[in-house]
């Protein structure tokens, strides 16, 4: 995800200081990875000195004063940029997983195993993913409905795998 962007976004709705930023940052995107402040003021730095986002003003408050940013008609053209470009679709044509299967099975390993441990991994993942998607509001069943169609094409694989793997240990054996 482009941090960056998201402040840009996030800034479209009317000038904000980086603490207000980095809160509507972790509410609607941060649940699992909430923003280190040193993220927020090095990325509205650089959104500065591109010219994307200007200073607004200062608010006075009871610590030191907070600098308040505005997007740019250059940030708002930037935004709808990003916005319109299509995300590369992940290919994982060389995983981790796969890897393991295939040493496994070079190395007279139980391969099985590999695979077994793997599913039990992702059903675990999987009901948690379900418990915290029942007690979510829209957004957080929507990011775990991601996970989740993620997850059930990885067990997919690794239920296709199982079923090849006498195929693939004649293949992979030196």
């Amino acid at each position: 995800m482009s941090v960056g962007h998201t402040l840009l976004g996030l800034l479209e709705h009317g000038p904000r200081h980086g603490y207000d930023l980095k809160r509507a940052y972790d509410e609607h995107f941060g649940q699992d990875r909430p923003l280190h402040y040193g993220q927020v003021y090095a990325t509205l730095s650089r959104l500065l000195k591109n010219g994307l986002i200007e200073e607004s003003g200062v608010e006075q408050g009871g610590g030191p004063d907070r600098k308040r940013y505005a997007v740019t008609a250059e940030g708002v053209t930037d935004v709808e940029r990003w916005l319109s470009t299509p995300e590369k679709p992940a290919l994982y044509l060389q995983s981790t997983l796969y890897t393991k299967v295939v040493i496994a099975l070079m190395s007279a390993r139980d391969a099985e195993d590999v695979l077994d441990s793997q599913r039990a991994a992702h059903l675990d993942t999987m009901r948690e993913l379900t418990a915290r998607k029942a007690r979510g509001d829209l957004s957080d069943q929507l990011i775990c409905d991601h996970a989740l169609f993620h997850l059930e094409a990885d067990l997919r694989w690794l239920e296709l795998t199982a079923a090849r793997l006498t195929e693939l240990r004649k293949q992979v054996r030196p």
